[in-house]
């Protein structure tokens, strides 16, 4: 808790208290009451996730990266529809977003995508986001209009600072430069700016392309890099205590952490929190607070956030 917070929500009981007192003695001040009974209420919201996002990385910036499960065109474009949510969330919360990485789908969607998201908070924020997300629907794709059952999966790394000591030695890293792919002009595309890394100790790979620079895009990949070989060696300090925390440790297709159902009915269900949500629109289009808080609150205290009648989702 910062004392900036400590003083808001001081402010706001002494703000209501004295409204309060004002009711008492026949002043008309409900309107006034109601505003400030809100910006109570949003204090102390704000209070609470300070408190639940405690972790040692939880304050950090963020990189996200997408990759679509087996099933082509479709699992494509529900990679795409995360990416599209998490590009909105973060709009909407007020960070910045920079695509690192994106490599289009053949037909439609993405083949795999890597972004970054900068803000306070972003990390601890994101951490609900990793792991297998389950799409159902009705196929646009499908001329029978059948419902097809997509997955995608979900990682999030947090960005390391540069006081943060990673040794990474001239001889364990492997450099290929190569000519970018998809949209970016006559001279992206005939020049070898593209530059990917592979760590020949973990066979961590990254990439990017999206800058003219060759310098530029060398020094966004060994960003990347340190953050990938910072939480490797993370998972490997806390691999016992964080069963329960690391959902990345179950990333697999046959247990996903959320499902999107838009057919037969329209519903989202986080597996690890019991949430249910059934404005599925508002979330696709990157609200994703509710989903968030309630793992932050599954993840310090292991209290769900209730059953849902829709237990039984649809194969």
């Amino acid at each position: 808790m910062s004392v900036t917070q400590d003083r808001d929500v001081a402010s706001s009981a002494g703000d209501l208290a004295a409204l309060f007192e004002l009711a008492s003695e026949g002043e008309d001040v409900a309107a006034d009451i109601s505003a400030e009974m809100k910006r109570f209420a949003e204090r102390l919201q704000k209070l609470e996730d300070s408190m639940l996002l405690s972790g040692d990385n939880d304050h950090r910036s963020a990189i996200v990266t997408i990759h679509p499960g087996a099933g082509g065109t479709e699992s494509q474009d529900w990679a795409e529809m995360l990416e599209r949510m998490y590009l909105r969330w973060a709009e909407r919360s007020g960070f910045e977003s920079v695509i690192i990485d994106r490599l289009d789908g053949e037909g439609a969607g993405i083949k795999s995508v890597t972004f970054e998201v900068n803000g306070e908070n972003v990390y601890g924020l994101l951490q609900s986001e990793i792991g297998v997300h389950r799409l159902v629907r009705i196929s646009p794709f499908d001329a029978n209009a059948r419902r097809h059952t997509s997955f995608a999966s979900v990682f999030v790394y947090p960005q390391i600072d540069d006081d943060i000591e990673i040794d990474i030695r001239p001889e364990d890293l492997k450099v290929d430069v190569f000519r970018a792919s998809g949209a970016g002009g006559q001279h992206v595309n005939r020049t070898e700016s593209a530059v990917r890394f592979t760590h020949l100790p973990t066979g961590i790979v990254v990439q990017c392309q999206n800058e003219r620079s060759q310098i530029k895009n060398r020094g966004t990949a060994m960003k990347i890099l340190r953050s990938r070989l910072y939480e490797f060696e993370m998972d490997k300090r806390k691999a016992e205590q964080r069963k329960l925390e690391d959902a990345k440790a179950d990333v697999n297709f046959g247990s996903q952490i959320r499902s999107y159902v838009l057919a037969p009915y329209r519903l989202i269900k986080d597996h690890r929190t019991k949430l249910a949500i059934g404005d599925v629109d508002r979330v696709l289009d990157g609200s994703l607070y509710d989903l968030q808080h309630a793992w932050l609150v599954f993840k310090r205290t292991g209290k769900t956030a209730g059953a849902s009648d829709k237990d039984d989702l649809p194969e």
